[in-house]
């Protein structure tokens, strides 16, 4: 597990959600990981049910990457959330808040205009130990 301290600065705004407004990461080894989609891993198709179940399959995609990277969802430092309609934000967020618990590591969110195989929501991490 690296070594992680939360920076908060009294001069910025707090953090809104469940993220910090920087890391401090003193690592011996980093994993980038690229964007994940709500693809399933055996049919390679896109779930269906929503914006929860796309974004709990993505999670849940995230959490394999990392363990094949010999890491796990406490080793994330940064996160980018991706999504196609704002309007899913407070599910996403929600859904992301379970998902790492009190570990809150940097995050930037972003509206676009698509994303591949019309899914909804893409995840792209970074991790260090």
């Amino acid at each position: 597990m690296p070594k992680m301290l939360p920076v908060e600065s009294p001069d910025a705004p707090k953090a809104i959600g469940p993220y910090s407004q920087a890391i401090e990461c003193q690592p011996t080894r980093l994993l980038f990981l690229s964007g994940q989609i709500a693809l399933d891993p055996v049919t390679g198709t896109l779930v269906s049910g929503g914006i929860d179940q796309e974004t709990r399959q993505v999670l849940a995609n995230l959490e394999a990457v990392l363990i094949a990277g010999g890491m796990d969802r406490w080793s994330v430092v940064k996160t980018t959330i991706y999504l196609v309609d704002m309007q899913d934000f407070g599910a996403v967020n929600s859904l992301y808040g379970e998902f790492f618990g009190d570990h809150r590591p940097a995050r930037a969110t972003v509206q676009v205009a698509a994303l591949p195989r019309g899914a909804r929501v893409e995840i792209e991490a970074i991790a260090a130990e």
